[in-house]
C-alpha cells in the first residue's frame, strides 16, 4: 500500500506471491483483483479499485495480484480473463465480477459480503 502525506493508506496492497495471497485472504472480507500490467481493462479499472481501496480502508483488505507472476494462484481461482475480482469472507468466494466493473457493483458486494455471518 502506498502511503498519503497524511498518513492514510491508498489504494490495494499488490502481492507478490500465493503464500502473501493466502495469508491477505484468509481472514475477514478481501477484495482481490486479478491483474496484469499489460491489460489495458486492469488499467482503467484500476483507479475504481483504489477508489474502493481508500473507501472500506480499515473495514476490508483490498489486494491485488498480477496473473502473469502467479499463475498458481490464478489457476487455483480459475482466473481465464482479466480484469477479474474475487470477494472472499474468510478466505471463501462469496462473489465474482469478470471485466471492468463500476464502483457501485464493488462497493455492493463488500458491503453484503461484511454483513452475512460466517
Amino acid at each position: 500500500m502506498e502511503k498519503t502525506k497524511g498518513g492514510a493508506f491508498m489504494g490495494p496492497e499488490k502481492l507478490e506471491n500465493s503464500e502473501n495471497f493466502r495469508h491477505a485472504t484468509q481472514k475477514g472480507v478481501c477484495l482481490v483483483d486479478f491483474n496484469a500490467p499489460w491489460c489495458g481493462p486492469c488499467k482503467a479499472q484500476a483507479p475504481i479499485v483504489d477508489q474502493i481501496a481508500d473507501d472500506f480502508a480499515g473495514r476490508v483488505r483490498v489486494v491485488e495480484i498480477n496473473v502473469s507472476e502467479n499463475r498458481e494462484v490464478a489457476k487455483q481461482f480459475g482466473i481465464y480473463s482479466i480484469p477479474t475480482l474475487v470477494v472472499l469472507k474468510n478466505g471463501r468466494e462469496q462473489e465474482r465480477f469478470v471485466g471492468m466493473q463500476p464502483r457501485e457493483a464493488l462497493a455492493g458486494a463488500l458491503e453484503r459480503a461484511a454483513e452475512k455471518g460466517e
